[in-house]
C-alpha cells in the first residue's frame, strides 16, 4: 500500500514571490524527505500539469488585487481543507496594499493602470475574503515558522515518514 501523502497546492497572487523562492531553497535541504510526504497538486514553479482539486492544504502567497484573483481564491478555499497565508502580503496585505493608503492625487496618477489591468479598488489580505487557518509571516516568509506549520499540518493529517510507519 502506498503511504499517505499530504495533498498540497502552492499558489501565488500579487506579491514579489519571495516566499516561493524561499520554499524552492528549502527544497534543496528537504527534497527527499518531502518527496515521500507531499503530493503537489498545484505548484506552477515545479510542474507543468497543475490541477485545482481536493487538497488537504493550500499555501497561498500574495495579496488579492482583482476580481479574477478573488474568484480563484474562493475556488481554492472551497477545495482546500486548510488554508495557510504565506508571507506579509497574504497575512496583512502589505506592502502590496500600500495603494489603499494613497491620497486622491496619488490615486489619479495610477487610475489608468488600475483600469487597464482590471485591478480592484482595494487590495485585500487573504482573511478579508476567506477563512485562514494558519499564518506564516514575513517578507520573505519566516522559514522556521513555515517548517513548524508544515510539521503541525503533517501531524494533523496523520502523514508519517516511512521510518515512523515502521515504528507504529
Amino acid at each position: 500500500m502506498k503511504p499517505k501523502k499530504l495533498r498540497i497546492g502552492w499558489f501565488s497572487f500579487t506579491c514579489c514571490e519571495d516566499s516561493t523562492m524561499m520554499f524552492i531553497e528549502l527544497m534543496n535541504q528537504h527534497f527527499f524527505e518531502w518527496k515521500e510526504l507531499l503530493d503537489f497538486r498545484y505548484a506552477k514553479f515545479l510542474k507543468k500539469q497543475n490541477v485545482i482539486d481536493e487538497m488537504d492544504v493550500a499555501f497561498i502567497e500574495g495579496a488579492i488585487t482583482s476580481d479574477k484573483e478573488k474568484k480563484q481564491l474562493l475556488e481554492i478555499r472551497q477545495k482546500a481543507r486548510k488554508l495557510v497565508a504565506i508571507g506579509a502580503c497574504a497575512v496583512n496585505g502589505m506592502p502590496s496594499s500600500q495603494r489603499n493608503l494613497f491620497n486622491e492625487e496619488q490615486r489619479k496618477e495610477i487610475e489608468d493602470i488600475l483600469v487597464k489591468f482590471q485591478f480592484a479598488e482595494k487590495v485585500s489580505k487573504l482573511e478579508d475574503i476567506v477563512q485562514v487557518d494558519e499564518r506564516v509571516p514575513g517578507c520573505p516568509m519566516d522559514l522556521s515558522a513555515f517548517l513548524r506549520t508544515l510539521e503541525k499540518l503533517l501531524m494533523e493529517f496523520n502523514i508519517q515518514r516511512e521510518s515512523e510507519q515502521k515504528d507504529a
